[in-house]
């Protein structure tokens, strides 16, 4: 057995616990969504605000995003206000679920494990895809980035947590969870094993028989 699974086995036991996800780019794909919002922001603003950019980089809070574009910092406020008023109609409609998403949340549950989405994204647009996506997710807080998940993977008593972003990783250790990445985002292996990750897989499609297979 493998380092990272042994470890995974001392974490959990036989029985899995609370196992936490990212959103974007882990369970979903709202890429083209964000393109649209954000170039919908941009023809509003009149800021040059890369929509290809931000999709391709998802990760880091809005904030930090607009800050990346160099937008007036008195303007960021009202252009996260706006932003997450436009997202229901543009982002939800055009997101995808990504391969494996919701067979690895019933894998978690089938062996008697609950399951937490933390996300760096605006909480009730969150929960808009989630309710779209019919996911079934015990728990979802959002508003959180990076280390910041640690509170609530702490708070839910999460044993791993499963992301495609370095701060996903950096989140999971500073819980003490198993940190898992998968290469569906925007991070390359090589990025999610600096940052901590114990194991690497390429996508939520290898979660369900990975978690079968180091949980007893």
């Amino acid at each position: 057995m493998s380092n990272a699974a042994t470890r995974y086995g001392e974490l959990v036991g036989i029985r899995v616990g609370c196992v936490g996800f990212d959103l974007d780019m882990t369970l979903i794909d709202p890429r083209s969504g964000m393109i649209a919002a954000m170039g919908e922001l941009a023809e509003e603003s009149g800021y040059p605000l890369d929509g290809e950019y931000f999709a391709a980089n998802l990760g880091p809070p809005l904030d930090h995003v607009l800050r990346g574009f160099e937008t007036p910092e008195e303007r960021i406020p009202e252009l996260v206000s706006r932003f997450r008023e436009i997202y229901p109609d543009v982002v939800v409609p055009r997101t995808v679920a990504l391969p494996g998403a919701a067979e690895s949340l019933g894998a978690v549950h089938r062996l008697g494990g609950t399951t937490l989405v933390v996300t760096g994204k605006y909480e009730p647009n969150a929960a808009l895809h989630v309710k779209a996506l019919a996911f079934d997710v015990d728990a979802l807080v959002g508003d959180l980035w990076a280390t910041g998940k640690a509170v609530a993977l702490t708070e839910h008593g999460a044993v791993a947590y499963v992301g495609d972003y370095t701060g996903d990783m950096e989140g999971a250790k500073a819980a003490g969870a198993l940190a898992v990445g998968v290469v569906t985002g925007p991070c390359t292996r090589e990025q999610l094993l600096a940052a901590g990750a114990d194991v690497v897989l390429g996508s939520l499609a290898e979660f369900p028989d990975w978690l079968a297979a180091n949980s007893d």
